[in-house]
């Protein structure tokens, strides 16, 4: 097999959690390029809805599934929705994820819990009800949405509980990629560095400073974290498992 088809992921079926929007939904428009079917997973329908039509438009065949990723009946509801529909699934991409800033010190016990349940406990839930599927299989890719700052503590704003829940994701991607490695399914994350998605626009006045540690000397594009995700989840990388892909114009080399 060439090189080039080895990265098609024609005959695919994926998913991809927090699909609606940001880097969500250039994770579902990539896959969809690539060839695979797509169910675009939100805790939003309408967000949902709207990407896969842009997916069904592209001429691939695409799934809108509301979800609350931190629930498990959700999760397993929708898993069970793409098995019905196209009788496996062979991509997971787990992206779902909120952001929170607080000072340690003053931060509530109700918003640290928030952040874990969709930042961790959600990506242990999707990654077990997927496994599940894929291990009976004998094949499956699962890609988890980490973060550079699973690596770093980032600055100026206080994010503790956020950088905690990401260096988790990390170290749950290891630890799964360990278990399964040997019944074939691949686990693997992406680490994106800063990424200017309409989130961001909320707190442009810090971007001067965060890209005063960029080498490359911008943000990434959600496009450029494209190719990672396409990589990871076709069988160019059948050989890979357990990685931490970080995509950050070199932030952490600092």
């Amino acid at each position: 097999m060439g090189i080039l088809d080895r990265f098609s992921l024609q005959g695919r079926t994926s998913l991809v959690t927090g699909g609606g929007q940001g880097i969500g939904r250039a994770f579902a428009l990539a896959l969809a390029e690539a060839g695979a079917k797509v169910a675009v997973v939100d805790i939003n329908p309408a967000t949902a809805n709207q990407v896969a039509e842009e997916i069904r438009a592209l001429g691939q065949e695409a799934l809108a599934i509301q979800a609350d990723v931190s629930q498990r009946a959700d999760v397993e509801r929708m898993v069970e929705t793409i098995v019905q529909a196209w009788g496996r699934l062979d991509i997971g991409v787990n992206n779902a994820g909120v952001r929170c800033w607080a000072e340690a010190e003053t931060m509530s016990e109700a918003d640290w819990d928030r952040l874990m349940a969709v930042n961790l406990k959600a990506v242990f839930l999707c990654c077990q009800a997927e496994g599940r599927v894929m291990l009976a299989q004998g094949y499956g890719k699962i890609i988890n949405t980490a973060s550079m700052s699973a690596r770093i503590v980032n600055r100026p704003q206080k994010q503790v509980a956020y950088n905690t829940s990401k260096a988790g994701v990390v170290h749950l991607t290891k630890s799964l990629a360990a278990e399964w490695a040997s019944r074939g399914v691949r686990v693997n994350c992406i680490s994106p560095g800063y990424t200017w998605t309409p989130l961001v626009e909320q707190v442009a006045h810090l971007v001067p400073e965060w890209l005063r540690d960029i080498p490359i000397g911008r943000m990434a594009q959600v496009s450029d974290l494209q190719g990672a995700l396409i990589y990871l989840a076709s069988e160019a990388s059948d050989y890979v498992t357990g990685h931490d892909l970080v995509v950050d114009g070199g932030f952490t080399l600092w």
